[in-house]
């Protein structure tokens, strides 16, 4: 089995904010939070922005794992296709996607 080589101990953050007129709050580790404020910026859109579009298609599950599987899903894209760009996608554009694959 390779070794990916030491694990920085992780901090985790917690933020309030403000979803769809409500407040909540958001524990992610520093990496995630780095990594959503990039998306953000890639995309042109405020952190707010993003953290609404992840909610408002979030399926089950709190924000803050619906936000760590989407940070995910977005490097995972990236590597898979590093020469198409990750469009953020409805989720029924995703099923669309998925039925299509097989």
């Amino acid at each position: 089995m390779r070794r990916l080589g030491p694990h920085p101990k992780s901090t985790v953050i917690k933020r309030s904010v403000s979803v769809a007129g409500r407040l909540t709050s958001v524990s992610l580790e520093d990496v995630f939070w780095k990594s959503l404020k990039e998306i953000a910026s890639e995309h042109d859109m405020t952190l707010r922005e993003l953290i609404a579009a992840i909610d408002s298609e979030r399926q089950h599950g709190n924000l803050s794992s619906a936000i760590r599987l989407f940070v995910l899903d977005f490097y995972r894209q990236q590597i898979t296709f590093s020469k198409r760009p990750y469009t953020l996608r409805t989720a029924d554009e995703e099923a669309a996607r998925a039925s299509m694959e097989w």
